[in-house]
């Protein structure tokens, strides 16, 4: 299996070398995701069931037992991000500490996403306080956190809901500071953790305290 190739805009950003990084993903860390798609596939006929960590398996037609097709699923998850974000909130908090942290340190947005989708998520992200550069890729998120993170002798800290994704950091860049946050609650006891691996913290004013001590910042 062929790796997947770095986004191309990452070589084009401007990452200081006198600032530490914060690396973050956007869907239910800095956004409402699921809560949003939920709105988005009620329009549709359909409804969500959260009672696992997953995402078209919990989509279903009103009274049947079986999820929607993976096919389904996919053609309603390119649409909502393609023409809908805009309806996924905010997470509480996210705006506020991500500001405290960009004034000592640099904030790169890395999210997956269809290509399609960037200028609405850009757009998202400019309407939610959230004026950060923004990266779109695909796969395992290690090797881009580590091209980041290489631009700066000063330590990284990444962000993500995601386990494998933050297993690939530590693969690929071991130094890296890593933490989970899954901001949706109805989420949160199905995510799988490992919390010997990766610190978690599901609200915005605890994980940017843990950043800031991890990057030996002073937030204001």
């Amino acid at each position: 299996m062929t790796d997947t190739p770095l986004p191309p805009e990452l070589f084009a950003l401007t990452i200081p070398a006198d600032r530490p990084l914060v690396v973050v993903d956007v869907d239910e860390v800095l956004g409402l995701f699921m809560a949003g798609f939920e709105d988005f596939v009620g329009d549709h006929g359909l409804e969500m069931r959260i009672d696992r960590f997953a995402l078209f398996q919990n989509i279903y037609r009103p009274g049947e037992a079986t999820h929607v097709d993976m096919s389904t699923g996919k053609k309603l998850f390119d649409a909502f991000f393609e023409c809908n974000p805009q309806r996924m909130q905010v997470v509480p908090g996210a705006a506020d500490a991500l500001a405290g942290l960009a004034e000592r340190a640099t904030v790169v947005i890395l999210t997956n996403a269809p290509a399609v989708a960037r200028p609405a998520r850009a757009r998202w992200l400019i309407e939610n306080d959230l004026p950060y550069p923004l990266v779109i890729g695909a796969g395992p998120k290690g090797k881009p956190v580590a091209a980041l993170a290489s631009r700066t002798p000063h330590p990284t800290a990444f962000v993500d809901d995601l386990l494998h994704n933050l297993d690939s950091v530590q693969t690929e860049a071991p130094d890296v500071h890593r933490f989970q946050s899954v901001a949706d609650e109805r989420l949160r006891p199905f995510a799988p953790s490992a919390p010997d691996r990766h610190a978690r913290f599901d609200s915005w004013p605890d994980l940017a305290g843990a950043i800031a001590l991890a990057l030996d910042l002073r937030l204001s």
